[in-house]
């Protein structure tokens, strides 16, 4: 599972979801790129299980890079808790995903295998994903 070794502010507020990805929005790594286009919190765990259903299908041929980190906390307070008393500990990260975001790359493999991996991957997140070449977003811009 992925989270910070240490971070400077345990607690962090919300934040809002709006715009588009102004970073991290090429393929710079690999051939193939799984962008989102919704925008979201994708946790840790997620995060894990989408590389582990990437990792399995290709069978440890081709290499994957994850282009996305959870570096925000989310907090919760206890069940049954009262109001007040201060914000809540810090139980997972996630990391904040907006439209157009690349979050892995693949290379190595072929375009059918690469395709069919991502595919896997996609259903492990909560959002809508793409499947991109990289000579696809060159022609984009």
């Amino acid at each position: 599972m992925l989270l910070p070794k240490r971070v400077k502010y345990r607690r962090v507020q919300r934040g809002r979801l709006k715009g588009t990805a102004s970073r991290g929005n090429t393929i710079s790594y690999g051939s193939y790129g799984l962008v989102a286009t919704e925008p979201a919190w994708i946790t840790s765990n997620q995060i894990e299980a989408a590389r582990i259903a990437m990792t399995r299908y290709i069978k440890r041929g081709g290499q994957v890079w994850i282009k996305i980190f959870p570096d925000k906390p989310i907090t919760e307070k206890p069940a049954e808790t009262r109001m007040g008393s201060g914000k809540g500990s810090p139980e997972y990260w996630v990391a904040v995903v907006k439209p157009g975001r690349v979050m892995f790359e693949m290379d190595g493999v072929s375009e059918e295998v690469a395709k069919e991996a991502m595919r896997l991957a996609s259903h492990k997140l909560p959002i809508k994903c793409k499947f991109m070449k990289k000579d696809d977003v060159a022609e984009e811009e």
